[in-house]
């Protein structure tokens, strides 16, 4: 089956832009480059990034790896194969994210990088907003699952690591 990705597809051009201009601010403190996999993980997505890479490796199939202690499936000689289809959460780790947590905002960034980097120098303005961008996805998603008719609840999410079985 072949689904329409064009919202989606649209929402990721946003997510890299944002990534890339906070990437290029703080490049003394990221750590992030290829060969650095720490944060390489089999994570649980939406449905519409599940199905868009998918989508990608029926297109481009590329040998899937044993997950290893909840390792990424698609994670070869610490490198990402799917890296131009990869989910937001792989798209955003390592930069420093901004959410709500317990009615209290929280800064989170890699343990890797901003080592030297006062948590008061963090603002709005430089940092990720996780949140906002999360809510987004979560009805991109939702529209998506309904759209395409598929059995899935907005709040699903899949393995990554099934990818490489269906």
């Amino acid at each position: 089956m072949t689904y329409n990705f064009e919202k989606y597809q649209l929402f990721i051009a946003t997510v890299n832009k944002l990534a890339d201009q906070l990437s290029s601010l703080h490049k003394g403190h990221m750590q992030c480059r290829k060969g650095c996999d720490l944060c390489c993980m089999n994570y649980r997505i939406f449905p519409v990034e599940y199905f868009a890479i998918q989508q990608a490796l029926q297109q481009k199939p590329v040998e899937t790896q044993e997950s290893k202690e909840g390792s990424c499936i698609f994670l070869k000689d610490h490198a990402c194969q799917v890296y131009e289809h990869r989910p937001v959460i792989c798209r955003t780790h390592g930069l420093p994210l901004l959410f709500m947590n317990d009615d209290q905002w929280e800064l989170s960034a890699c343990e890797l990088n901003f080592t030297e980097f006062d948590d008061e120098e963090f603002s709005a303005e430089n940092t990720f907003p996780q949140d906002q961008f999360n809510s987004r996805l979560f009805m991109i998603n939702k529209e998506f699952i309904a759209v395409n008719k598929l059995d899935y609840s907005e709040f699903d999410l899949l393995d990554m690591k099934d990818l490489h079985s269906r």
